[in-house]
């Protein structure tokens, strides 16, 4: 069971960076003070295909395109 947990400087960047975050995106303000609070179940991450595809998006090669914008 892998846990990361975060030293209180680094926690406290994470709240700074979820203060300045928090007009435009609000969402995102709220994970990095979840990250700082909680920190990061290591078990539980899962890659950005996996994600993609428990949502039913199609795979990103599959799309026919690079990615890139």
């Amino acid at each position: 069971m892998a846990h990361l947990q975060f030293d209180p400087a680094e926690q406290s960047d994470l709240r700074a960076a979820a203060r300045a975050e928090f007009p435009q995106n609000p969402g995102l303000a709220y994970v990095l003070e979840l990250m700082a609070a909680e920190g990061i179940d290591l078990d539980r991450c899962q890659d950005w295909e996996t994600l993609r595809l428990e949502v039913g998006l199609a795979p990103r090669d599959a799309t026919g395109s690079s990615g890139v914008a």
